[in-house]
């Protein structure tokens, strides 16, 4: 994902991302409830562990589809939703623009709220506050690819529902752009093309 060589082939970025979603929910996966169910096989019984019940996805517009798409692929049968965000730079700084959100109820279930990049994390308290207002999640996994360190202790100090951080690596620092350092660049650009 971080080589700026390989990053020109956009489907292949898509689908490495896409790739690391599966693996991340399987990670996930180990730490939900489950049930034993019988069924029957064409010789017998036998005992399974089944999800208790489906998590929720919801994945933060444009940037977070290939990521969410992996997970897809692994719960297969869960409910999703969306949340449009986006950052509007004024020269001052940044502030995050939250301007579309389609979830179902997220009363007492697990979600998985996949987005992957956290850099300052202001996208995700402000997508979480806004779906709190849709019910108290039982637990939030946070699934990132990157995260950098600042982003991650805006989260500790913001969230106040039960939640775990997924990420794959923790990188050094945000720039003054604000942007993870050593990142892979933008995530949305690199797999859908450049935004006016």
């Amino acid at each position: 994902l971080r080589d700026k060589n390989l990053q020109q082939d956009r489907m292949r970025f898509r689908k490495n991302v896409e790739r690391l979603g599966e693996i991340m929910a399987f990670e996930i996966s180990k730490k939900l409830d489950y049930v034993r169910n019988e069924i029957e096989t064409p010789l017998g019984k036998s005992v399974l562990n089944d999800l208790e019940r489906d998590p929720i996805l919801i994945t933060l517009l444009r940037a977070g589809l290939p990521y969410f798409s992996g997970f897809q692929h692994f719960f297969d049968g869960s409910d999703c939703g969306f949340i449009g965000a986006y950052r509007q730079e004024d020269g001052k700084g940044i502030t995050i623009k939250l301007d579309y959100l389609a979830t179902p109820s997220v009363d007492q279930a697990d979600v998985i709220l996949i987005d992957p990049m956290l850099a300052t994390g202001r996208s995700l308290v402000d997508g979480i506050n806004e779906l709190l207002k849709r019910g108290n999640p039982r637990h939030l996994h946070l699934a990132t690819l990157i995260a950098a360190p600042e982003g991650i202790q805006h989260l500790k100090e913001n969230i106040k529902v039960p939640s775990t951080i997924w990420t794959f690596a923790v990188d050094e620092k945000l720039n003054e752009q604000f942007y993870i350092v050593p990142g892979l660049g933008d995530a949305g650009d690199l797999s859908f093309g450049e935004k006016l």
